[in-house]
């Protein structure tokens, strides 16, 4: 029997924690953003939503681009450029004086984001032992899950004792870590062969291979966008506002219990066997939200949602990359995150109009309905991959 190849080299160790910083730096900006365009900006709570937006905007327009960028200059020059344009931008925000300015540097930050965050997880798979990359790649899905929880508390923690030029050095620090580890992890490529003009065509956009599991990530993500956008203001409606500061917590603990688990699962035994009770316990984390009146049944429905959808990014993500040739990981990665931010960013504005006319808990009870179905269409999206492992 021939021996497990490791997963956890200096390379990947390194790319993990550069990942976190990256993603919990985004996170706290995300949280952070409305409260300082308000406060600090003078501006208004539109104003704060536009300034999260823009940032989405150029990410996902960027996605489109990014396999094309990694093929022609290679994965390892692209991550320290796109990473050290991340850091210099956040350094930038201590030094942001209007809400003109303010746009124009998350514009610009959001195309920096974009790449690293394709580059980074192509590098991830790339380094992952093919036979392990479902494990690997929940492994390293877990820095992204974690600064969900990191990122909001940081801001939110500083912001309540520091003035708003503190808690954007705190984050340049942190990212000038993350450039640092970068800097340790090597990539084996194929040298960049540069060839001759050609006629651009869709492949030079998205990987094909890699779009019937990205659709599905798509739908699911437009789910999730109400926990991101509307948990806290739903748990204030409740009288639960206290309960929903450990709402990510809870999430996080019940992923980090599962995803040793499901990843090798997922290598073993088949996608489906992982993915599609998954997608059924986020459904009933959504639902039991529906029905929530106490903080415990808060706090329950935070684990059943962590152990759902924490365990679908990552699988969805191996799925997208084994279904591509291994020179176009950076196009699969690309692909799946173009429509993952779009589900995000579609979420976001759609939802929040839905939930308006019908309230917060008949929407989480639609979405959760809505997301059990999306079984049905991964079925149908997906039939070999419920068959094979790889």
């Amino acid at each position: 029997m021939a021996e497990k190849r490791p997963i956890w080299t200096k390379s990947f160790i390194n790319i993990s924690i550069s990942t976190f910083f990256i993603f919990v730096v985004f996170y706290a900006l995300l949280t952070f953003m409305p409260l300082y365009v308000l406060n600090d900006l003078g501006g208004t709570a539109a104003e704060g939503g536009v300034a999260v937006s823009i940032f989405l905007l150029s990410a996902i327009i960027m996605r489109f681009f990014a396999g094309m960028i990694l093929e022609k200059f290679g994965k390892k020059k692209i991550l320290i450029i796109a990473l050290f344009l991340f850091t210099v931008s956040t350094v930038f925000y201590v030094f942001v004086g209007s809400f003109a300015v303010l746009l124009l540097l998350r514009f610009f930050q959001g195309i920096w984001f974009s790449l690293v965050t394709t580059v980074a997880g192509a590098i991830a798979a790339d380094i992952i032992p093919p036979e392990r990359r479902g494990e690997g790649l929940g492994y390293y899905g877990i820095a992204m899950n974690l600064a969900v929880v990191a990122g909001p508390f940081i801001a939110l923690t500083l912001q309540l004792y520091m003035p708003a030029q503190i808690v954007f050095i705190v984050l340049a620090v942190i990212m000038v870590i993350g450039f640092l580890c970068a800097l340790g992890v090597k990539v084996e490529e194929e040298p960049v062969v540069k060839s001759g003009k050609h006629k651009l065509t869709i492949n030079d956009f998205l990987e094909k291979k890699s779009l019937p599991i990205a659709s599905v990530g798509f739908f699911i993500s437009f789910a999730y966008a109400s926990i991101l956008t509307f948990i806290s203001v739903y748990a204030e409606s409740l009288g639960l506002i206290k309960a929903a500061s450990f709402f990510f917590v809870v999430y996080a603990i019940a992923m980090l219990v599962v995803r040793p688990l499901t990843g090798r699962l997922f290598d073993a035994v088949g996608p489906s066997v992982v993915i599609i009770p998954s997608i059924i316990i986020f459904g009933v984390g959504l639902i039991s939200l529906s029905f929530t009146e106490s903080s415990w049944m808060l706090l329950a429905s935070g684990a059943l949602v962590g152990l759902g959808y924490g365990t679908l990014l990552p699988s969805f993500q191996t799925l997208a990359i084994q279904a591509a040739d291994k020179h176009r990981s950076g196009y699969a990665t690309g692909t799946f995150f173009a429509l993952y931010d779009s589900g995000i960013a579609v979420g976001s504005v759609s939802l929040g109009v839905l939930a308006g006319i019908a309230g917060y808990s008949n929407l989480y009870l639609m979405l959760g309905i809505f997301v059990i179905l999306i079984v049905f269409y991964y079925m149908w999206m997906m039939p070999k991959e419920q068959r094979s492992s790889h």
